[in-house]
């Protein structure tokens, strides 16, 4: 089952003002939930995303500068996996930082839509 985590920062400037052992810890934890994923062969795609003020949204045909969100937290990242059940998916994503907080939701598909 494809299963997207979306990894959220409470305080996304945080990267900004860590250790270089403090993002070693983040580090570590990207390459063991990566090396996890690898041994399943169930990683689709991981990416890092830029800052929230680089982002921007399309309302209404619209477009918007900044977060479209309000939020208190700010994605930071994803990962796109096919594993066997959310319980794999959330066991995995314990590799990652717990500086994050982590949304795991399953890929679904849309009748009639093929995208």
């Amino acid at each position: 089952m494809r299963l997207l985590l979306l990894l959220n920062e409470e305080d996304p400037t945080a990267w900004d003002r860590a250790t270089e052992a403090q993002r070693q810890t983040v580090f570590d934890g990207h390459a063991s939930f990566d090396a996890a994923l690898g041994e399943r062969g169930a990683l689709v795609v991981g990416e890092a995303l830029a800052g929230a003020a680089e982002s921007r949204g399309v309302r209404g045909g619209v477009v918007t500068e900044g977060p479209f969100a309000e939020s208190a937290e700010q994605l930071v990242g994803l990962y796109l996996v096919d594993l066997d059940s959310m319980e794999t998916a959330l066991d995995l994503a314990r590799l990652l930082s717990p500086g994050y907080t982590i949304e795991v939701r399953p890929v679904t598909s849309i009748d009639g839509y093929d995208g």
